[in-house]
């Protein structure tokens, strides 16, 4: 499970380091494209955008506190992706997430100083974003639902798997 979690973010990197550089070589000279709209209602625009800070534009200009950050983030998403494995795979996975969502902001901001976006949700101001933003957004819901759906789940059955086990074990004569 491990060699399939690493591949699975190699592949999210190079899936968003690839959609980032079609952003630069096609979008940049644009700036902005229709995406999917229903007459002239948008839903969706790619429009570029060189973002310096963090969730919508925060931090802006502190390129090496998000550079230390990110990488505290994989260092510890990575341990934590690799420990949880004898817990749940689903928790593992949604880490994998994170790392590979960090790894791909990460190469932005040591390779340009900002990274880029592109993806415009139009039906409500909300931030222009990336893949590995999207990834990082899933991996925050899967660990919610984790937290509050799985773990509860498999605290209890080590609870009710440690009482049979008391009660079936032989007594000392």
């Amino acid at each position: 499970m491990a060699i399939i979690l690493v591949i699975l973010i190699a592949v999210l990197v190079a899936a968003d380091q690839l959609v980032k550089h079609w952003a630069v070589v096609s979008l940049k000279p644009v700036g902005s494209m229709d995406f999917i709209h229903f007459g002239d209602f948008k839903v969706f625009d790619l429009t570029y955008l060189e973002n310096d800070g963090a969730i919508f534009g925060s931090m802006s200009g502190q390129r090496w506190f998000l550079i230390g950050f990110t990488l505290l983030v994989i260092i510890l998403g990575t341990a934590g992706m690799f420990y949880a494995l004898k817990r749940s795979k689903f928790l593992s996975f949604s880490i994998m997430l994170f790392v590979a969502g960090g790894i791909g902001n990460f190469i932005d901001r040591i390779r340009n100083g900002y990274v880029v976006d592109m993806f415009e949700f139009k039906l409500f101001h909300f931030a222009i974003f990336n893949v590995a933003d999207i990834c990082v957004t899933f991996a925050f819901i899967f660990v919610i639902i984790y937290m509050l759906f799985i773990d509860p789940k498999i605290e209890k059955a080590k609870k009710a798997g440690k009482s049979d086990k008391a009660g079936t074990e032989p007594e000392n004569e």
